[in-house]
C-alpha cells in the first residue's frame, strides 16, 4: 500500500474541490461535486463557485435558488449550507441522530409535546408556510397554537432542527438577506444508516482521503456512530496516510505520482469556504502557524489566499482593489497571478457587493504585522 504524503493530500484536496482547475459544469453539478457549500454569509456560495466553475455566472445560482434546484438550510454542523435539492433527504436523515444527541428532542419533551403533537405542529407549520415567513411571524403563530410552550423562540429552534425547513430566497444581491424567512423543505429519508453511508461516500469524493475524525469534524456526527458505517462499506477502503495516519477513501483512488504543489493556481477563497472547515487536521490546507489568524475565536473564518494549495494570506475587498495581508512572503510571479484573480473577482463583485465580507475589517488590525499588498486595482 502506497502511503499518502502531506503534499499528496493537499494536492488531491485541491483536485477534488475543483480548485486545481475550474470546471466546465453547471451550478447544480458544481455544488454536488463538492458536497455542500458553506452559506452563513449570503455571498459565500457565490464566491465559492466563482473559484470552482469556469465562467461562473452568478445569475445561474440566483435561478437555482429561486427554482429550488439548490437549497439553503441548516444541515451539517447545524450551520447553513447550500446543497443540491436531491441531496436534502439523505443529508437530513444522516444528521437525525445528531439532532437527538444535541438535545432538540429534549426541548420538545420538556414542553410536554409527544410525537403525535409534534407531527401535528409540523404539518400545520408546513401548511401555513405557503409563502415565506420570518422567524418572528412563525414564533407568533406558535405562541397562539402551542400555548403550553412558554418560549416560542426556543420551540421554533427545536422544530427547525427536527422538521424540514429551508431558507426562502429573497431579492437581495446574493439571493438571501440577513433576516431569514422560511419555507417547507423535503423531509428526511427513512433509512438513517444508508443515508450516513451516502454522506461518507460523498464526503470522500469531495474531500478524501480522510480520517473518521475528519468526517466527524465536518458533520459533527460522533466518531462512534460513523466508524461502524465506514467499516461496513464495501466501496470504502483503508489507506495509509503520513506519519502512520489511518485514512479511508473510495476504492481505486491511489496517490498521484506527479504531485507538485507549485503547479496549483492561487485562489482567493471567500469567508467560510468549506475546504477550510472539512478536516480535524486542518494542516492539509491551513499551516498550523496560520490557523488562529484565519479561524477566529468567535468562529469567523476569514477570506484567504491559497498558494500551492495552502493558506498564505488573508484578503479583503475595498472600493477599488483587493488588499492582501501576507502571512508569509509571496513571490512576484505569485502576486502577478493573484492580480489576475483579483481583477476577475472585482468584476464579479461589481454589480452586487464590491466590498464583500466587509465585517472582515474588525479582524484586519488584529492580524500579524506584515505587508499589505494591493492587487486587482
Amino acid at each position: 500500500m502506497t502511503a499518502w504524503t502531506h503534499e499528496a493530500l493537499t494536492y488531491e484536496t485541491m483536485v477534488r474541490q475543483g480548485l486545481s482547475s475550474r470546471r466546465s459544469v453547471g451550478v447544480a453539478d458544481g455544488v454536488r461535486s463538492v458536497l455542500a457549500l458553506q452559506a452563513q454569509e449570503p455571498a459565500a456560495p457565490y464566491v465559492a463557485l466563482w473559484n470552482r466553475i469556469d465562467g461562473f455566472d452568478p445569475n445561474d445560482l440566483d435561478r437555482a435558488f429561486a427554482d429550488g434546484e439548490i437549497v439553503k438550510a441548516s444541515l451539517f454542523r447545524f450551520t447553513l449550507h447550500a446543497v443540491a435539492a436531491g441531496d436534502v433527504p439523505w443529508a437530513r436523515a444522516a444528521m437525525r441522530r445528531r439532532v437527538r444527541d444535541a438535545g432538540y428532542h429534549d426541548i420538545l419533551d420538556d414542553i410536554g409535546l409527544k410525537t403525535e403533537r409534534v407531527n401535528a405542529i409540523l404539518e400545520r407549520l408546513s401548511t401555513a408556510l405557503d409563502e415565506p415567513r420570518s422567524a418572528a411571524a412563525i414564533e407568533k403563530m406558535l405562541a397562539e397554537t402551542t400555548p403550553e410552550a412558554d418560549d416560542p423562540a426556543r420551540l421554533w429552534s427545536a422544530l427547525r432542527a427536527v422538521g424540514a425547513f429551508r431558507n426562502a430566497p429573497t431579492t437581495d444581491p446574493w439571493s438571501f438577506g440577513r433576516q431569514p424567512a422560511f419555507l417547507p423543505c423535503t423531509a428526511a429519508a427513512d433509512d438513517d444508516v444508508a443515508a450516513t453511508g451516502e454522506l461518507v461516500r460523498r464526503y470522500l469524493a469531495a474531500f478524501g482521503p480522510a480520517t473518521v475524525a475528519d468526517l466527524s469534524q465536518f458533520t459533527i456526527l460522533k466518531r462512534s456512530s460513523l466508524k461502524p458505517v465506514v467499516e461496513a462499506m464495501a466501496d470504502v477502503v483503508a489507506v495509509a496516510g503520513p506519519d502512520g495516519a489511518k485514512l479511508v477513501d473510495l476504492a481505486d483512488r491511489d496517490p498521484r505520482s506527479d504531485v507538485d504543489l507549485a503547479t496549483l493556481p492561487p485562489r482567493l477563497l471567500g469567508m467560510w469556504d468549506s475546504v477550510l472547515l472539512a478536516y480535524h487536521d486542518r494542516s492539509r490546507v491551513i499551516p498550523d502557524e496560520h490557523r488562529t489568524h484565519v479561524i477566529r475565536r468567535n468562529g469567523d473564518v476569514l477570506p484567504t489566499v491559497l498558494v500551492g494549495g495552502l493558506v498564505r494570506g488573508v484578503w479583503r475587498a475595498t472600493g477599488d482593489a483587493i488588499e492582501v495581508r501576507a502571512l508569509e512572503p509571496l513571490a512576484d510571479a505569485t502576486l502577478e497571478s493573484l492580480d489576475v484573480e483579483a481583477r476577475d473577482l472585482r468584476r464579479f463583485l461589481a454589480d452586487r457587493e464590491p466590498t464583500v465580507f466587509s465585517r472582515v475589517g474588525q479582524w484586519w488590525d488584529r492580524l500579524p504585522n506584515g505587508p499589505t499588498i494591493t492587487i486587482g486595482a
